[in-house]
């Protein structure tokens, strides 16, 4: 009984968030009886007040019900087992949601937000720029987002500026809209020597984590790429994806198309049905490696810097972005 009434709480949060706008009981009611809830307009009247009481949504008379951002929490943290595989659900969705056209250059691509105390903003980018020289980054390109500034699901802090990096996802959007079918099979650390990469050192499958594990490397500080900048030996983040073998001649081409106009960093494209990196490739199959679009974070969370990221994000618009080396100006609009 317990587990049911949790599953229905759970369902009206997902409904007010997906909403994106306050809404009236009955559309409430309507939406979860279309998604096949079997539940009535008092049974949601009944759990919305408790949830108001609990902070989790709010009623405005004006308006209708919104969910609180301690809603939102709640919707993060709660059935984490049933999240599982999420990860691999949004990666598709966010690739198919995305429209960039890379003959005519225009349309949206898939960024990660990362959140940046503004004292911290010129030590970040001081940090930053040596990373992105490497090579060793989605691309080049990047995004800035003000205080206030709605990203998807996500509000940029006051106090705080919020940095867009292309997601390496944005190629999984690109061979898509070119009818090449990815799979991102998982993330993980790639040991690189002397600026070749030699091995996977840690992995995580996409299908069986509800977290970015790019995100999970950085946080805990398994990367290094003051050593990497240095030396040009350390552990960076990167992402194996497979494509049908027929597509790799293709898709070869396309990635450096990507490469050039700073959107793509594909590190390596294997054989059909020959081990990458020693992971073994799926029958009919060739593998690729693409840089994390998270790897710029790991030198700040090195150097100590409070960041706050979120892959897979949102999309940004190609002409909104721009070269990394232009951040030392125009973080000055944002002091």
């Amino acid at each position: 009984m317990k587990d049911r009434v949790e599953k229905k709480r759970l369902a009206i949060l997902r409904v007010l968030r997906d909403a994106g706008d306050p809404l009236a009981s009955k559309t409430i009611t309507d939406e979860l009886l279309d998604i096949g809830y079997d539940i009535s307009p008092r049974t949601i009247r009944h759990h919305l007040k408790s949830m108001d009481e609990e902070g989790l949504t709010e009623y405005s008379e004006k308006h209708g019900r919104f969910i609180t951002a301690a809603g939102i929490r709640e919707l993060e943290a709660s059935r984490v087992f049933e999240k599982v595989g999420f990860l691999n659900t949004r990666i598709e969705q966010m690739a198919w949601r995305m429209d960039f056209d890379i003959r005519s250059q225009k349309g949206s691509v898939i960024v990660n937000i990362s959140f940046i105390k503004k004292d911290d903003l010129e030590k970040a980018v001081e940090l930053l720029i040596p990373v992105f020289k490497t090579g060793y980054t989605m691309g080049q390109l990047v995004r800035l987002y003000n205080e206030g500034e709605q990203i998807g699901t996500h509000s940029v802090p006051e106090g705080w500026v919020g940095l867009g990096t292309v997601c390496s996802f944005t190629l999984n959007g690109v061979l898509t809209k070119t009818g090449i079918p990815v799979q991102s099979r998982f993330g993980g650390l790639l040991q690189v020597e002397n600026s070749e990469p030699t091995r996977f050192v840690e992995i995580i499958n996409y299908d069986g984590t509800s977290i970015d594990p790019l995100e999970i490397f950085i946080q805990s500080g398994m990367m290094d790429f003051s050593e990497i900048c240095d030396s040009g030996s350390g552990r960076i983040g990167a992402n194996l994806f497979e494509i049908p073998s027929e597509a790799r001649r293709q898709a070869v081409r396309i990635a450096g198309r990507m490469e050039k106009l700073g959107l793509g960093n594909v590190l390596k494209f294997g054989f059909p049905e020959h081990p990458l990196l020693e992971i073994p490739i799926s029958i009919g199959r060739a593998g690729g490696i693409a840089i994390g679009g998270l790897n710029p974070i790991a030198a700040l969370i090195e150097a100590g810097l409070d960041v706050k990221s979120h892959a897979v994000s949102d999309l940004a618009d190609f002409s909104s972005l721009f070269h990394f080396s232009s951040l030392p100006a125009r973080i000055q609009l944002f002091r």
